[in-house]
């Protein structure tokens, strides 16, 4: 069963077949919110909102550790994360979609880890390549077919938030080599890794990132709500395709 999780923009899943929704109790406290079920093309789904169904957790704040092991719990196969991001690198303009194939993680003080027991043995994963290959390719799959251009590869930054960059930061995470930059991707992709479920991403491009094109001295956050309105259909079309596959 393959599991959404929504992010800024996408607090529900409009083209899902609702069936029923779960309150899960994990081990590391509460998710964002209750568990949806519910078929996408015929196919079974569950969704999460990552930053709770009214958008009220901000990013440092989100369970992570309770989200994805509710989501384990619920028997999900795969995993595919939506997240709005802000463009970095030139072409990733707003309204992109990205598929992401690296991260580097700048995040602090969250819960990264299942393996905190100091009972237990250390515990280390290869974390090489970050995003499941095979959940990438159907993605980008899905996207040809539903007539959606969608980037094939970037760098995801994930920074602590809830503020945005400075336009100094984002120079940094440029010479670092990052193109795109968010709040959400870590810990939640090593998280999956830990629990052995294979975990993609869909990155919307909300604005440029601080200092750069049309952000150069502000970013306009009302352009972003228009962008994701937009972006989101998109979005949706793509995982129509994917589950109709």
């Amino acid at each position: 069963m393959l599991a959404i999780i929504g992010g800024s923009g996408l607090t529900q899943l409009a083209n899902l077949s609702v069936i029923r929704r779960e309150v899960v109790r994990t081990p590391y406290g509460e998710p964002s919110g209750a568990l949806t079920f519910g078929q996408l093309c015929a196919q079974p789904v569950v969704f999460l909102a990552r930053h709770g169904y009214g958008h009220t957790i901000p990013p440092h704040r989100v369970n992570y550790q309770a989200n994805l092991w509710a989501l384990r719990e619920a028997g999900v196969s795969e995993i595919i994360s939506v997240a709005s991001v802000g463009g970095i690198r030139s072409d990733l303009c707003p309204g992109s979609l990205v598929v992401p194939d690296q991260i580097i993680d700048y995040t602090w003080g969250r819960k990264s880890t299942f393996h905190e027991n100091s009972d237990e043995p250390v515990v280390h994963i290869d974390f090489t390549e970050p995003y499941d290959e095979g959940v990438r390719r159907r993605i980008l799959a899905a996207g040809v077919t539903a007539g959606q251009p969608i980037a094939d590869g970037a760098v995801y930054a994930a920074t602590q938030g809830p503020r945005l960059e400075t336009a100094a930061e984002i120079n940094r995470l440029e010479r670092d080599g990052a193109d795109l930059v968010g709040m959400t991707g870590m810990p939640e992709a090593a998280l999956a890794r830990e629990l052995g479920i294979p975990y993609a991403a869909i990155n919307v491009v909300a604005n440029f990132a601080a200092g750069r094109a049309s952000s150069e001295h502000e970013i306009c956050f009302d352009s972003i709500d228009a962008v994701l309105r937009e972006a989101m259909g998109r979005v949706r079309n793509v995982l129509d395709h994917l589950c109709e596959a």
